[in-house]
């Protein structure tokens, strides 16, 4: 979506409020009024003077110098730049700005907004909060960066925007007399309130995605196994030499479950799935694999009165000719 040029202002009637908007559901999540999130009157819209004349309502011949106080704080040497005044509409569908000393303004798409953040004019003592912006305009909306002109756009709200009221003066000192503002969070400043409205508002319009900017070898969600399926287990994949799911236990017909734990073992826990002894022949691995078959001994299911005196008070039995340690409770 390309960046619109409008000749009349807009009306506060044609956006819906934020608070309004959050007090209810709206009755349809398409069309309707774009939502307001911030609105500014009398705002400063700086642009670096070889710049001037990319956005409507900055004219080429265009001389206004900033003014103070923000003008004022700029550091010498800086680039030059002009000011013009302008109304702010930060809007769900768009950032509207419009000058009515120009008679024109402009509607900018959140994509064109490559980047945006508060910037602090001055030095020292003498800082003034402030929203940078760097759009990107292309006309023909070409994907090459030389396609793109960057403008580099500053805005600076004024100290209360048209239409908020204040407290008097005298109200707002006996407020701070009785509410101690220690760990208390000071609110925002103007400049804030716009960058967060632009954060929250460009969130609501992503970047759109093109052809061609993901593979299409992602787009299936499903997870894949890698591996030979074993027959006669379904999701049982086999393992291999680089790691993988291991085969089945031998002698187990398959995984140990829930639902076949009590052909293995009985209430007490104690194994019962056989007395008979396992044997299980190893495979020569193709490179440097080893052949032949386990040692004496592999795969025995040994019970505990196997390795128990009953009459020895817990002292193992001597199995073919070496000493085993006492087993200990």
């Amino acid at each position: 979506m390309a960046p619109t040029t409008i000749r009349t202002p807009p009306a506060l009637a044609d956006f819906k409020p934020l608070e309004e908007h959050l007090q209810q559901t709206p009755e349809t999540f398409f069309g309707g009024k774009p939502v307001l999130y911030y609105h500014a009157t009398g705002a400063k819209a700086w642009i670096p003077k070889s710049q001037r004349s990319r956005l409507p309502f900055f004219p080429a011949d265009l001389e206004a110098e900033p003014t103070a106080p923000e003008g004022a704080a700029l550091s010498e040497g800086a680039e030059e730049t002009v000011e013009q005044k302008v109304d702010l509409y930060v809007n769900s569908q768009n950032l509207t700005i419009f000058s009515p000393s120009a008679e024109v303004g402009f509607e900018i798409p959140y994509p064109v907004i490559s980047i945006h953040a508060i910037k602090t004019i001055g030095t020292g003592e003498t800082k003034y909060p402030s929203v940078f912006l760097q759009l990107e305009l292309s006309p023909d909306g070409g994907a090459d960066d030389d396609d793109f002109e960057t403008v580099e756009l500053t805005l600076i709200p004024p100290p209360t925007p048209a239409g908020t009221t204040t407290a008097p003066a005298a109200e707002t000192q006996a407020e701070t007399e009785e509410e101690p503002t220690i760990g208390k969070k000071q609110p925002d400043n103007e400049a804030t309130k716009l960058f967060k409205a632009i954060t929250a508002c460009s969130d609501l319009n992503p970047d759109p995605v093109e052809e061609g900017d993901e593979d299409d070898e992602y787009d299936d969600d499903r997870i894949v196994f890698e591996g030979d399926a074993i027959e006669g287990f379904q999701g049982v994949f086999a393992g291999s030499n680089s790691g993988g799911l291991p085969p089945p236990m031998p002698g187990s017909s398959g995984w140990i479950t829930a639902e076949n734990v009590h052909e293995y073992f009985d209430e007490q826990g104690n194994w019962i799935g056989g007395d008979e002894e396992v044997e299980v022949e190893i495979e020569e691995e193709e490179e440097g694999g080893v052949s032949g078959e386990l040692g004496e001994g592999a795969g025995t299911v040994r019970r505990r009165e196997d390795v128990e005196d009953p009459a020895g008070g817990g002292e193992e039995k001597e199995e073919q000719g070496e000493s085993k340690r006492a087993r200990i409770d």
